[in-house]
């Protein structure tokens, strides 16, 4: 009999993902406030009496928290919504997976970190800069303290979903060259770790199907920057177009939420189990946008 697997938040690019990699293999409830998917169920997953009713009704063998926002500038802009829906819900999540007997998935993030290293394996300890590193921290802090059995995966820079899930730096740069911008100007102090949400789906999958629990980093092999993930874009894409180097300084007004230097992660713990199936971050780059952008520009 197929294990069932409850998941919050699933109407956005990394549940796309974890629905086309799961879908085959469990019984899945995905649940999210945008129904936006035929596969989609409504849930406010901040609203703890709906959310336990919906989870206890499905009765799954694990929960998986996705549910997040994840867009800094809101989460800087509305401190008290960010709080309530990346860290107390994750409370709410951990209560119903307590009370189930159930181990919980939650998705953290290379954000917790302050960027004073080049790079963070799972020894680093964190220390979150801005409102939404603050509150994704709490949500992994929560975790580790109530939780019975818990996973704990952090990604690093996620690119997937396509056109209109992504709402990440390859889509942003992908719009721009739909709408016909003559150069492009990408920052050059920012580093980190991209992460395909297919590989990262994939690699939870595997963890899951090993009853391995704990804390894992999970990104592409390959630490890089955002004007070389820039760079090798237009390279797949065989375009000709500048690409002007600039500092975080240069988007101050619109990006104004703090971020670190660097973001890279090591996937420590996965090597160590030898578990590590994440790729290179320009194979999964390819593999992106011929997948998501065939007949996009």
């Amino acid at each position: 009999m197929s294990l069932k697997i409850y998941i919050t938040g699933c109407g956005g690019m990394l549940g796309e993902a974890f629905y086309k990699q799961f879908k085959d293999d469990y019984i899945l409830r995905c649940t999210d406030i945008d129904v936006n998917e035929d596969w989609l169920s409504f849930l406010d997953f901040r609203n703890y009496k709906k959310f336990k009713k919906d989870v206890f009704d499905f009765n799954p063998d694990y929960l998986f928290h996705l549910g997040a926002y994840t867009d800094l500038e809101f989460c800087e802009l509305n401190p008290d919504k960010a709080f309530i829906t990346n860290a107390i819900s994750v409370y709410y999540a951990i209560k119903i997976a307590n009370e189930l007997n159930i181990p919980i998935l939650y998705i953290s993030t290379a954000g917790i970190f302050d960027g004073e290293k080049k790079s963070y394996d799972e020894w680093d300890t964190p220390n979150p800069i801005g409102i939404y590193a603050r509150t994704k921290y709490e949500g992994e802090r929560f975790v580790i303290e109530y939780a019975r059995q818990y996973l704990i995966c952090r990604a690093g820079w996620m690119m997937g979903g396509g056109p209109e899930k992504d709402k990440k730096f390859i889509q942003k740069i992908m719009k721009q060259l739909k709408d016909e911008a003559k150069e492009l100007f990408i920052v050059t102090d920012k580093d980190g770790t991209p992460t395909y949400t297919q590989d990262f789906a994939r690699n939870v999958k595997l963890l899951i199907e090993k009853d391995l629990f704990g804390i894992y980093n999970m990104a592409c092999s390959g630490q890089t920057s955002r004007f070389e993930i820039a760079t090798e874009l237009i390279k797949i894409l065989g375009i000709d177009i500048k690409i002007n180097p600039v500092s975080s300084s240069y988007f101050q007004d619109i990006y104004f939420a703090s971020r670190p230097a660097s973001e890279r992660l090591i996937n420590m713990h996965l090597d160590n189990h030898g578990m590590n199936i994440m790729r290179g971050w320009q194979v999964a780059l390819k593999e992106y946008i011929e997948t998501y952008y065939k007949n996009y520009l």
